[in-house]
């Protein structure tokens, strides 16, 4: 790969940078990292087997480097939800949570720009306790951020799909905020060549004013005293660096160092003005691709007017006794988990945050609260998709272990067969949930997600 001079020009005097190690990692084969779904018990595959793990990511619980890239979509765990695919440099996010808002317990975050969803997922384990807000303003990406929470299967989850300014209509409403900018991308010329033919000086100028914006119609959503985490995977300044001076001396939020002495390769910067530290990481000194994080903690209010903005969502309703009598037939009892109705279907929430989803529900677009249960039509349950994936206890429903071959035929929605019970039956790999499918006399049927399914053969 041959790396644009204006492109190595504009970041030269970054510290850390050393040009010639810089280039002869782009010559080099990218790293794969993944991070394991630690509330899904896992047997051994051979995605996850100890002699593809190469190295733990130091500076995150549970997460390693491979030696290999295996083909993950031919892997049922994958799509069991069992780990994540995601870059190592990007999870520092748990170390800079750590060190910076420490107890998790009971807090409201929101990923602003939440797409794929590795961010969103690290959020759900790290605020195991707390409720985390997914949002992506694009549809489209809304859609796979949502296949991917769900085989998650933490039901402290809510996405959304709203442009940043939609927030300000909470005002100081969650206690940690994560940006994870759209930015160039330089960060991530390795892992995709082609991204930086569309680089240039003029992107990352827009990119900077976007990152403005973003920011700037989100912090009305954050408390005073709660935590913005900034990040990139670009290395120019611009997006970086000279992003923290605006935030500090134009929003007024207040600088947070996090502690890097026990992770050698990570360059800690300082932006030209306030000084505000940044960290940088660099494919030539770590095991990950290019990415920036910086930590500011909001003291006062910005001063930003506040837009009006409601939902014209499904409301979220409540079941009706009836109802609820016929859902413990199938959800056991749980005092710790609420369900209400959105548009038919019975989503279950955590019950300690269930006014704090009915108020976001008045004003964004939620695309997925918690984990969609099923629907009630009659006096039969028709079990939901994400309730096969979920943490949630399972209580009536019979269980189908499937080899391999069978796995992947289900996931594929191509015919397979097995021995089962008539009626609904979970399918299952290595223990975990795949989804559902309805086993009868003369056929079974697949009812595994059309839009999910494996198209590789």
């Amino acid at each position: 790969m041959k790396l644009k001079t204006d492109f190595l020009q504009s970041i030269e005097h970054c510290q850390g940078f050393d040009k010639e190690a810089f280039i002869e990692a782009h010559h080099q084969t990218p790293v794969v990292s993944i991070r394991i779904n630690q509330s899904k018990t896992l047997e051994q595959s051979v995605v996850l087997d100890d002699d593809n793990l190469l190295v733990k990511v130091p500076w995150c619980d549970e997460a390693y480097v491979l030696k290999d890239r295996p083909s993950f979509t031919l892997d049922p765990l994958f799509h069991a939800g069992a780990y994540y695919v995601q870059d190592a440099s990007s999870m520092f996010l748990w170390q800079a949570l750590t060190q910076v808002v420490g107890d998790s317990d009971g807090l409201k975050v929101l990923d602003l720009c939440a797409a794929p969803g590795g961010k969103s997922t690290l959020l759900s384990s790290y605020f195991e306790n707390g409720l985390v807000v997914s949002n992506e303003v694009i549809k489209q990406r809304a859609a796979v951020l949502v296949e991917n929470t769900s085989k998650w299967g933490a039901h402290n989850m809510v996405v959304t799909n709203n442009d940043p300014s939609h927030f300000q209509s909470l005002p100081q409403f969650f206690d940690v905020m994560v940006v994870d900018a759209p930015c160039s991308g330089s960060g991530l010329f390795r892992k995709d060549p082609s991204a930086m033919d569309g680089w240039s000086t003029d992107l990352v100028a827009l990119c900077a004013q976007r990152q403005q914006r973003i920011l700037a119609d989100a912090l009305p959503a954050l408390a005073l005293g709660g935590t913005l985490i900034y990040a990139t995977c670009s290395y120019d300044p611009n997006e970086d660096e000279h992003i923290a001076d605006w935030l500090v001396n134009e929003m007024g939020l207040t600088q947070q160092a996090i502690d890097i002495n026990n992770y050698p390769g990570i360059v800690e910067t300082a932006a030209p003005i306030s000084k505000a530290p940044g960290y940088r990481f660099y494919p030539d000194q770590i095991r990950g691709e290019g990415f920036f994080i910086a930590a500011f903690k909001k003291e006062k209010e910005v001063g930003v007017a506040l837009t009006s903005f409601k939902s014209k969502e499904a409301v979220l309703e409540k079941l009706t006794k009836k109802m609820q009598e016929q859902l413990a037939a199938v959800l056991p009892a749980n005092d710790a988990v609420a369900t209400f109705l959105q548009s038919g279907m019975i989503k279950a929430i955590p019950a300690v945050f269930e006014s704090s989803i009915l108020q976001l529900a008045s004003q964004l677009y939620i695309k997925k609260a918690g984990v969609s249960v099923g629907e009630l039509k009659g006096k039969d349950f028709i079990p939901a998709h994400e309730y096969a994936l979920s943490y949630l206890p399972l209580k009536t429903f019979n269980r189908v272990d499937l080899d391999k071959e069978q796995a992947l035929s289900y996931l594929r929605r191509a015919e397979f067969s097995c021995n089962g019970e008539k009626g609904w039956n979970l399918m299952r790999y290595n223990g975990l949930g795949l989804g559902w499918a309805k086993i009868l006399p003369n056929r079974i049927n697949n009812y595994y997600p059309q839009e999910w399914r494996i198209l590789k053969v």
